[in-house]
C-alpha cells in the first residue's frame, strides 16, 4: 500500500500544492490522505471524499475561468468568428449533469488507473460518447459500467489482474505523457461546443483553456482519489455555468434577449 501524503489531510493548500506538483511530474502516488483503507475497488468509484472540498476544487475553477482563461477563450472567439453552440432557451441539463461526467470520465481518466482494462473499455466508451445520450449510446455506456462492476460481485480475476510487471516498468515510464496527451484530448473534444466557421488553428487551443485546466485537475483527482472523485467534481463543475444561464433566463430575460 501507498504511504499518504505527508500533512495535513484537511487543508486545502496542501492538495493544491500536491496539485501544482503532480502537473510538473505526473506520477501514481502517493494517495491523498483520507482514503480508505478497504476495498481499494470500491473506493475507486465511492472515494471517501467530502462534498464540500470538491465544492472548493469547483469554486477555483470557476475563478480563474472567470478572471483569467474565460476571457481568454472569449477573445480568441471573437477573432476568430467561433460561436458557441448552446442553446440556452434549451439548456442540457441531464447531459451536462449526468451523461458527460460519467462518459467522458471512462473515456480520458479512468484507464490512468486501470490500463490494463483500456483495450476493451475505451473502444466502448468512445463508442458511447460519440452516440450521445440517446437509447443507442445509454445501452452502450450502461454495458460499459456492468462490465467494470458484474465481474467484481461475480467474484471474477479480471477486474484486479494488472500489466505483466515489465509493461508496467514501461507505463509508468510514460505515464507522464499519457496523462497530459489526455488533458489535451479531453479539451480537444470541447471544440465541438463552437461553430468554428473560419477560425484559425492556432487559435483553437484558446477556445478551450478552460476546459483543459478543469481536464488536469480531473486526472490529478482521479488518480490521487478515484474515478468517483473526478466524476462528481466534473458535474459540480459543469453546473456552475449552466445555474448561471438558467438564473438569467428566469430573472433577467431582457438580457438573455
Amino acid at each position: 500500500m501507498t504511504a499518504p501524503v505527508a500533512g495535513k489531510s484537511g487543508l486545502f493548500r496542501t492538495e493544491l500544492r500536491d496539485f501544482l506538483g503532480f502537473v510538473v511530474r505526473p506520477r501514481f502516488g502517493p494517495r491523498l490522505p483520507g482514503r480508505s483503507t478497504g476495498d481499494g475497488w470500491w473506493e475507486d468509484w465511492f472515494p471517501s471524499l467530502s462534498l464540500g472540498r470538491l465544492l472548493k476544487w469547483a469554486c477555483l475553477l470557476w475563478l480563474i475561468n472567470l478572471v483569467f482563461l474565460g476571457p481568454l477563450a472569449v477573445t480568441a472567439a471573437g477573432m476568430g468568428g467561433a460561436t458557441h453552440r448552446l442553446d440556452i432557451q434549451h439548456i442540457p441539463w441531464l447531459q451536462a449533469l449526468l451523461w458527460a461526467p460519467i462518459v467522458e470520465e471512462l473515456v480520458f481518466r479512468y484507464s490512468l488507473r486501470r490500463i490494463a482494462m483500456a483495450w476493451w473499455l475505451l473502444p466502448m466508451a468512445v463508442g458511447a460518447m460519440l452516440l450521445g445520450p440517446k437509447w443507442p449510446g445509454i445501452l452502450l455506456l450502461t454495458t460499459v459500467v456492468a462490465a467494470c462492476w458484474l465481474p467484481y460481485f461475480l467474484g471474477l480475476s479480471y477486474t484486479r489482474r494488472s500489466l505483466a510487471w515489465r509493461h508496467r516498468v514501461l507505463y509508468r515510464r510514460y505515464f507522464p505523457w499519457v496523462f497530459h496527451v489526455a488533458s489535451l484530448m479531453f479539451a480537444a473534444v470541447h471544440l465541438y461546443n463552437f461553430n468554428l466557421h473560419q477560425t484559425p488553428l492556432w487559435l483553437m487551443p484558446l477556445l478551450v483553456l478552460p476546459q483543459w485546466l478543469t481536464g488536469l485537475v480531473l486526472g490529478w483527482l482521479r488518480v490521487r482519489r478515484g474515478l468517483g472523485a473526478s466524476v462528481m467534481l466534473h458535474a459540480i463543475f459543469n453546473s456552475g455555468p449552466l445555474l448561471v444561464v438558467w438564473m438569467v433566463l428566469r430573472y433577467m430575460p431582457d438580457i438573455a434577449a
